[in-house]
């Protein structure tokens, strides 16, 4: 009785015990039956009777105690314990139901198979073991070398998009010419069409790039303006706006690039103020800002309609206040020219105006996108086609002539080290010598020069600045050359440039000799000039003469006749005359011109050879105010029909001593002179008619006649 009275005690105590604690106890039990079923010496290999009564806690402990010594003399033991029960508690509900895990076939792994390559181009492979693996392909055009070019083209293709910008277009371009644009023109248009919805303020950019490529490959531009338009009618009717607002974009810079005919902007303007709302009158705005200049010298009665079509928008007020304000911002940017969206930047203007290939493509055509030509196809024909593209690329790149002059330099070079070889140390010095042929260091040196002149306070200064600068031998006239550019740039003559010039040839007589040709160089172009710079540089040298600062032989390259003098060359002789007789004085001026040590230099202001000529001078000098200096040149124009006339009978006298052949000639050269002689005759008195002295000369003409 006080047995069962503690059994119902202790049943009345565990039932009262927490769920936790006889989860606890439940597995600590599970996990000693298994430890027992482990152990050597527990229910499965030793003693099978059941323990009875007060000799099962002690059998119990004898054994965990087994267990305990089998597990750490098991080494299998610890590993199982390690994993934990669950392997072995499946295999008990397996032999519960009646298997044998033993008889269990053994599982064989799973090979698993490549992803197959699809529209996102299959898996990520690195570019060193793409390379690695193309060149261990010995089969060039079997399916798998096919898709792994096609990758690369993909790759390559993509980069180059995504890096182009102003500054690298002109870099970037040749690049891409030298990918296979045809076989890849899915991805090219792709590429763009991408790029350009991630960036939308870089559309002029792209714009640039297709306009380049349209010139050389058109398929390229027309598949990529299909897909924009494509593109914006799908927006258009899911009512996108910022779809919306990057297609019209894009194809507002393809207009401005001319790719797209004005007629497909006017189009989508009508379409997009057919039914105004806020949003489509938005669009439009920002699609006129980006064309409207274009569209303004192409179509100005077109652009006239679409804005009459604002401005009634704007009256009918059923639209937001603020899209109404952004009308009338639209009209004062047309009014403002467009100021700041005036067509292609300068950087951008890649493509000649006869290079241009203009798409005419309406909202409205049956157009295709050729989604197939973005994934990879077999090509059956590739590497014919890969060497179509070869030639392609040559003629664009202009790669064969690269690659001509790259073997001639390189066979000149094979020559030059032959050379070399037999020539010794001299010629190796000479070959290394580097000749500037872009003319920096000349630029630099001018530049120099001519902050030195403009900075400085007086010719003084100036000329003892430009003294010190370190000049090359043969740069001594780029000094001459500033002076004189320097001053026919100026309004007026300043007197500092004549100084200072008047200075360096005082200092050095080699720069007088410079002044000399630059004076004849000036005199050749003078016709290049302006009135005002053809002034200063005249009395920039009648400084120069009137100073004696260079000699009065550079007057021999005058030549003042009719034939020989220009507008401009008869301006330049009447203001350094000017200038001269100012100067030094008209009786000064004409003692120097009557020079006869000079006098051959003076031959052609002053010419003396025909009538004519003198007479041309006469009238020049006496026009220009100088009459004065013509006083020898009126004497010696008086005198020249007596000198005609005594050179006849010296003429005769020579004809009666030869034969008869001879008389017959003297004859008729005779007979020549006296034709020139009357002719001579006659054009002296009309020209001395119209002087003073015409009368005079006439009748000392009339007495000379009879002889």
């Amino acid at each position: 009785a006080s047995e069962m009275g503690r059994s119902s005690s202790s049943s009345s105590s565990s039932s009262s015990s927490s769920d936790s604690d006889r989860r606890r106890k439940r597995s600590r039990r599970d996990k000693r039956d298994e430890d027992d079923s482990r152990s050597p010496n527990g229910r499965g290999g030793g003693d099978a009777s059941p323990r009875v009564g007060g000799g099962e806690r002690n059998g119990d402990t004898r054994s965990r105690e087994d267990s305990r010594d089998g597990r750490d003399r098991s080494p299998a033991g610890r590993g199982d314990r390690g994993r934990g029960g669950r392997r072995d508690l499946r295999d008990d509900i397996r032999s519960a139901r009646g298997e044998d895990p033993a008889d269990r076939p053994p599982k064989e792994p799973i090979e698993r198979k490549p992803l197959p390559p699809g529209r996102a181009g299959g898996t990520y492979i690195p570019p060193f073991k793409l390379a690695q693996m193309m060149a261990e392909q010995t089969d060039k055009t079997g399916p798998e070398y096919q898709r792994m070019t096609w990758d690369a083209l993909k790759k390559s293709i993509n980069g180059l998009v995504n890096k182009v910008n102003a500054s690298n277009i002109k870099n970037i371009l040749p690049e891409l010419f030298t990918e296979n644009m045809i076989r890849g023109r899915g991805l090219f248009a792709r590429a763009v069409m991408k790029s350009q919805m991630a960036s939308p303020q870089f559309s002029p950019v792209f714009a640039a790039l297709v306009a380049v490529v349209n010139t050389k490959f058109p398929e390229l531009g027309e598949l990529v303006l299909k897909r924009v338009i494509l593109q914006f009618r799908r927006a258009f009717k899911r009512n996108d706006k910022p779809v919306c607002v990057a297609a019209t974009r894009f194809l507002a810079h393809l207009i401005n690039q001319q790719v797209v005919h004005e007629l497909t902007a006017l189009e989508l303007l009508t379409v997009l103020l057919a039914s105004p709302t806020d949003d489509s009158v938005e669009v439009a705005i920002e699609f006129v800002k980006e064309c409207g200049y274009t569209l303004n010298e192409l179509t100005p009665q077109g652009l006239h309609g679409i804005f009459e079509r604002f401005r009634g928008i704007l009256h009918e007020g059923e639209i937001d206040k603020r899209v109404q304000f952004m009308i009338e911002g639209l009209f004062a940017v047309r009014k403002a020219g467009f100021e700041g969206k005036q067509g292609v930047p300068p950087e951008l203007d890649l493509v000649e105006e006869d290079d241009q290939i203009v798409h005419e493509l309406s909202l409205d055509d049956q157009l295709q996108a050729e989604a197939t030509l973005d994934i990879f196809k077999v090509d059956p024909e590739y590497e014919a086609n890969e060497r179509k593209y070869a030639d392609i690329r040559k003629e664009i790149l202009g790669e064969s002539s690269s690659d001509e002059d790259d073997s001639e330099d390189d066979s000149d070079e094979d020559e030059s080290s032959d050379e070399e070889d037999g020539g010794g140390g001299a010629m190796n010095a000479e070959q290394q010598a580097i000749e500037d042929q872009t003319e920096t260091n000349l630029v630099n040196l001018r530049r120099t020069i001519y902050l030195t002149i403009m900075s400085s306070l007086d010719f003084e200064e100036a000329g003892h600045k430009l003294m010190k600068i370190h000049l090359q031998p043969g740069q001594e006239v780029e000094i001459c050359t500033m002076l004189t550019e320097c001053c026919s740039q100026e309004r007026t003559f300043l007197r500092y440039y004549g100084l200072l010039a008047q200075r360096f040839c005082f200092i050095d007589q080699m720069y007088a000799q410079l002044f000399d040709e630059v004076f004849l160089k000036q005199y050749s172009t003078i016709h290049r000039l302006e009135t005002n710079k053809l002034r200063n540089v005249a009395k920039f040298f009648a400084h120069l003469l009137a100073t004696d600062a260079i000699s009065w032989t550079c007057l021999a390259y005058l030549q003042l006749t009719e034939e020989a003098t220009t507008s401009s060359s008869r301006i330049f002789i009447k203001i350094l005359f000017q200038e001269l007789s100012e100067a030094l004085g008209l009786r000064k001026l004409n003692q120097r011109l009557q020079d006869p040590g000079m006098a051959e230099y003076f031959q052609g202001i002053m010419p003396r050879d025909t009538p004519k000529n003198t007479r041309f001078a006469i009238n020049f000098f006496t026009s220009i105010g100088l009459g004065g200096l013509t006083d020898e040149l009126r004497e010696h124009l008086k005198n020249m029909p007596k000198m005609i006339m005594a050179q006849k009978p010296a003429d005769s006298d020579s004809d009666s001593d030869s034969s008869s052949s001879s008389s017959s000639s003297s004859s008729s050269s005779s007979s020549s002179l006296d034709s020139d002689s009357s002719s001579s005759s006659s054009s002296s008195s009309s020209s001395s008619s119209s002087s003073s002295d015409s009368k005079p000369a006439k009748k000392k003409r009339k007495k000379g006649l009879p002889h």
